[in-house]
């Protein structure tokens, strides 16, 4: 009888979210094989943070892949040109999607994570979204993970061949931010070395007021601890 662990492929951005959603990928037993990209963002940050979350949370596998998302431009991420919105005044309930949304690249992360879950011989592949304390991109939604799911088990030849069923994992789906860091603390999750900003200084310390600082600020406020990574401010 094989005992080995189901493989799964787990998508690393090195924030808060990501590393939690690892650290429950491993709870439940997976073989985790991690996958993050240089995608032509603006730093380097939170590649190398990745690299340090899987690490430490005991990936069987770590990759980082190169394409490069600023050749389009289209996004405050990937252009230096657009300015990254900081103290946003409806950060809860935003009535736009942000200048930091970066098109189609949760369709193209995913898609790169089915082909290695492919030639892995794994069926799950892990994203941390969130459509509770989100900053208003449309590919975090559950409609966009349950069409992408249908879509790999219509493209991917192991599938088709009947050898198994893609399932796309979106569990802190449904948290809130204060609920992900709570679950991250119990799971054990090293929140010293995961990177959220969007504009980090030249010494790589968060801004303390782009959407994603303040998302991750409520979210350590709301579980009751403290964020043990260093701002440029707190505005939040």
């Amino acid at each position: 009888m094989n005992s080995d662990p189901e493989k799964a492929v787990v998508l690393l951005s090195g924030g808060l979210d990501s590393a939690a959603t690892l650290a429950i990928a491993r709870s439940e037993g997976f073989e985790c094989h991690t996958l993050s990209f240089k995608y032509g963002q603006r730093h380097g940050c939170e590649i190398e943070a990745a690299r340090k979350v899987a690490a430490s949370l005991g990936a069987a596998e770590h990759r980082v892949v190169d394409i490069d998302l600023g050749a389009f431009g289209g996004s405050a991420l990937t252009d230096p040109a657009i300015e990254v919105p900081k103290n946003t005044p409806d950060l809860d309930h935003p009535s736009e999607i942000p200048a930091t949304y970066v098109p189609a690249r949760n369709t193209i992360f995913l898609s790169y994570a089915l082909a290695w879950a492919e030639v892995l011989g794994a069926f799950d592949i892990f994203i941390g979204v969130n459509s509770t304390d989100y900053s208003g991109y449309p590919d975090c939604r559950a409609e966009f993970i349950t069409s992408f799911e249908k879509t790999a088990n219509l493209a991917a030849a192991a599938a088709v061949e009947g050898k198994g069923s893609y399932h796309i994992r979106t569990p802190i789906m449904d948290m809130t931010k204060g609920q992900i860091v709570e679950t991250g603390a119990k799971l054990g999750v090293d929140f010293s070395l995961t990177h959220s900003c969007y504009d980090p200084d030249r010494q790589g310390r968060s801004c303390g007021r782009c959407d994603s600082c303040r998302l991750r600020l409520k979210g350590f406020a709301e579980a009751g601890l403290e964020d043990p990574i260093e701002y440029v401010t707190h505005n939040g």
